[in-house]
């Protein structure tokens, strides 16, 4: 039953979310994040997609339905800082 309350859980708090951060490590078959993923574009949520450009065309469609792609974690830690602070510095 882990799975099945983990799954809950997850799928509750994208619904709670103001902005998703999905990360795809080094194997880009990673099927839950991109499942979460699907998720939050389904919902609307505003996406941000992590990943090395290694995976670019494995993971073309979920970057597609992305609102930013990043390649490291401080790229994101900035993308947040602008949507947040309107800062890009």
């Amino acid at each position: 039953q882990g799975p099945s309350v983990n799954a809950i859980r997850t799928r509750t708090l994208i619904g709670r979310a103001d902005i998703v951060v999905v990360r795809f490590g080094e194997k880009y078959r990673q099927w839950n994040a991109a499942f979460d993923a699907g998720q939050a574009a389904a919902l609307g949520k505003p996406l941000v997609i992590l990943h090395p450009e290694e995976h670019d065309h494995a993971l073309k469609e979920v970057d597609a339905a992305a609102n930013a792609v990043a390649r490291d974690p401080d790229q994101v830690v900035r993308i947040l800082k602008y949507v947040i602070e309107g800062s890009l510095g």
